[in-house]
């Protein structure tokens, strides 16, 4: 099933090209050949499940390399984007930059689908394993590489930016809080680490719900098509960013990142007050994830996964760790 899948978390079409092949008609019945297919993916080891092979696998480390690239890209436009917008004397600089935005993340996503499958995000990366559409040894190989591009992305802006570009703007990077001169002298400015946290969590579910999830059902990737599926991804996180720019009309928070790669790449080459809340970057999104796969599992299954499921499904890898057959 995962072979009819379009961009984003195809495991392996995207690294064979993404090209759907078009399968010769066979005259087995197809019920007799999910139930074997059923019974394969039962009898699977824990390795099998986890993608362990993957690990071994050039073609994996060769899309990887999209990946890496791709976030690297990623973070140098999406942070100079964020800069020239609020450098520019615009009267809405939010919604510019919520533009540019979506149009820069569609068009990286259609540069790297064809390699990797156009995560360039571990929210895009973790959730799809957990789904079972990858295997969790090529998600954490994907999120490394997105991280260490992301941080190669961050040390270009850096090389392109003045030093005072850099500390008023914060290298385009995710924060929490700033320190800003005051009446009585400096003062931290900033949104409460509870609400930065319950914004990450809600824009990321958001995001994987409203966008991704078009993608991960083959039917609605396939009817829709390529250009058009990424295209409401970009413009989702677009939204998304805006909303959480404007709503809380906050001086010193960044807005939601919903790619914990990105905020981490500038905080390493930056550092500083982009460490302060910094875990919030990574931990609403993983709450986002698990609770987006936990929506996976209470829908019907005809709705998304075929009869089996997916053979990486983490309620799987689960039930292999236990040695559990239910």
């Amino acid at each position: 099933m995962a072979s009819n899948n379009i961009g984003l978390a195809d495991e392996e079409s995207q690294i064979s090209g993404g090209i759907n092949r078009v399968q010769p008609y066979s005259s087995t019945p197809k019920k007799s050949i999910d139930d074997e297919e059923g019974k394969k993916q039962i009898s699977l080891s824990l390795s099998q499940r986890l993608g362990i092979p993957d690990f071994f696998s050039l073609d994996v480390w060769r899309a990887s390399m999209g990946e890496l690239l791709g976030s690297a890209v990623l973070v140098f436009m999406l942070d100079t984007v964020v800069i020239s917008t609020f450098e520019s004397d615009t009267k809405m600089p939010n919604l510019i930059m919520s533009i540019l935005i979506a149009i820069v993340i569609t068009i990286l996503l259609l540069a790297v689908v064809p390699v990797s499958g156009g995560h360039i995000n571990p929210v895009i990366s973790f959730s799809a394993a957990l789904v079972g559409i990858i295997s969790m040894t090529r998600a954490i190989i994907y999120m490394v590489a997105q991280c260490l591009g992301a941080i190669l992305g961050a040390l270009a802006l850096k090389a392109v930016v003045s030093s005072t570009i850099q500390q008023t703007f914060s290298l385009g990077g995710c924060t929490i809080t700033v320190i800003a001169p005051g009446p009585n002298g400096p003062v931290t400015v900033g949104l409460e680490m509870a609400q930065a946290l319950w914004l990450e969590i809600f824009c990321t579910f958001i995001f994987l719900f409203a966008s991704i999830w078009m993608a991960y059902d083959h039917r609605q990737a396939k009817a829709l098509g390529l250009v058009t599926v990424l295209s409401i991804v970009g413009l989702v996180l677009g939204l998304l960013v805006f909303i959480s720019t404007t709503v809380t009309t906050k001086k010193g928070y960044a807005g939601a990142g919903m790619n914990p790669a990105r905020c981490f790449g500038a905080a390493v080459v930056r550092g500083g007050h982009l460490w302060d809340g910094h875990w919030i970057f990574w931990v609403g999104p993983t709450i986002a994830c698990l609770a987006f796969y936990v929506y996976t599992k209470i829908i019907p299954p005809k709705h998304f996964h075929a009869e089996y499921g997916y053979k990486h499904d983490f309620l799987g890898v689960v039930k292999a760790l236990f040695g559990s057959d239910v």
